[in-house]
């Protein structure tokens, strides 16, 4: 698929990963440091496909056990109950609470999943060279990068319950391991946004070649603005 736009790469330009200004680089081998904040420049991030599956793998594991282990135990009048997501989820339904089970529902089970598909899906297109949807792919992208600060809303409900309950003589709650699994998984997938390389998108998304523009001698060039790679 032909596009009628490059990127900052084919421009002879990087983009600082810090400060987001686009500047020209000393050499695309060695770059040297962004003029403004003075952050190292690189033209892309090393083994960002690599850490990246590692991270993504580790958290499709512990999300086993995240759902399947009880993040909650609950003990009243001499009698114990554990609750996985997914329990607590079916209990806050059938009590009439189904707008607080939706939201359970979708940012401990479906937004860790959907997070993990999408990287997942970014690494194999980016892997096999897919053309075209560069755009598309990029705002998945941002979007992961985002939605990832609220994915610990099951740990944040776990630990207000546990809080308020203990205040009460006869019942005592106390976080399962299911919280430690569900904590790694958001912490990993976090991790994982981070050092995916966006650039990598367009790289295999364009075909066009440009040659690139150098910087006028004694005058480095910059623009104040972001770059698509």
């Amino acid at each position: 698929m032909k596009t009628s736009e490059i990127t900052a790469a084919q421009a002879g330009l990087i983009g600082c990963n810090t400060c987001s200004l686009l500047t020209h680089p000393v050499s695309m081998e060695h770059p040297g440091h962004c003029p403004r904040c003075g952050a190292k420049l690189e033209s892309r991030r090393p083994n960002s496909i690599q850490y990246t599956w590692a991270l993504v793998i580790a958290a499709t594991i512990c999300y086993i056990p995240a759902n399947l282990l009880p993040v909650m135990n609950t003990t009243a009048l001499g009698s114990s109950e554990a609750d996985t997501i997914m329990g607590g989820v079916i209990y806050l339904y059938t009590s009439g609470s189904w707008p607080l089970a939706l939201i359970v529902l979708i940012a401990s089970v479906m937004v860790p999943l959907g997070k993990l598909i999408a990287l997942a899906y970014l690494l194999i297109t980016v892997q096999r060279g897919v053309k075209g949807g560069v755009r598309e792919r990029t705002r998945l992208y941002r979007m992961v990068e985002f939605i990832g600060r609220w994915s610990m809303l099951d740990v944040f409900v776990d630990t207000f319950t546990v809080a308020m309950v203990q205040l009460k003589p006869l019942m005592s709650v106390e976080p399962g391991l299911g919280v430690v699994f569900f904590a790694a998984v958001v912490v990993l997938t976090m991790l994982a946004a981070v050092t995916f390389d966006p650039r990598l998108i367009w790289d295999s998304g364009t075909e066009i070649e440009v040659r690139p523009v150098a910087a006028p001698k004694g005058h480095p060039s910059v623009l104040n603005e972001k770059s698509h790679a």
